[in-house]
């Protein structure tokens, strides 16, 4: 199978089921956009010396399938493909994994700022490209249709990216840094 298609070279590209749509189109935003965050969580992995793969990669493997979804145009489509969806079981699992972590975390007492631990940092990049994920994503749902637990899934994701930043950092010893808002 070759890599190059020659396909795009005109700016436009093919949903799953065949569908030619812009490459600028909103719905190729939002994939690309959690395709960006999937490669982010990636390099996570690597700063976390694999002592997270457990977590993160069946959270990588999540956001493939939700990218085939939204690469398929259609629920329906998507179905058609067998390609796996988000479900409430995969939304809880995120949020027993939050509150595994939080158990041995200081109480928080102010915004912190990130920092101060390289795969730390990592987990915040993934945070706030999670984010931007769910902020395109709901766009799409006002216009188009979108996997049913998808903005629910991304919106717990990047929760479960800030606890995963504050606890690496303090598995290394590594404080919160508040901040300090200055007049």
């Amino acid at each position: 199978m070759k890599i190059y298609t020659r396909t795009g070279d005109q700016g436009e590209t093919s949903l799953l089921g065949g569908r030619r749509v812009a490459k600028d189109a909103l719905r190729i935003e939002v994939y690309g956009t959690l395709d960006e965050l999937n490669s982010h969580i990636g390099l996570l992995r690597d700063h976390a010396s694999g002592a997270r793969d457990a977590l993160l990669v069946p959270i990588q493997e999540k956001l493939f399938s939700l990218g085939s979804r939204l690469a398929s145009g259609s629920e329906e489509q998507a179905d058609k493909f067998k390609v796996p969806q988000v479900s409430e079981t995969d939304i809880t699992t995120l949020e027993a994994a939050m509150d595994e972590m939080d158990k041995e975390l200081p109480e928080m007492r102010n915004f912190i700022l990130p920092g101060g631990h390289l795969a730390a940092s990592q987990a915040h990049v993934c945070r706030t490209v999670c984010r931007r994920t769910e902020r395109l994503l709901v766009t799409l749902a006002n216009e188009e249709e979108v996997p049913a637990m998808a903005v629910r899934y991304l919106n717990r994701l990047s929760d479960l990216l800030f606890v995963l930043a504050r606890h690496l950092a303090h598995v290394d010893g590594v404080a919160d840094t508040p901040w300090n808002p200055r007049p």
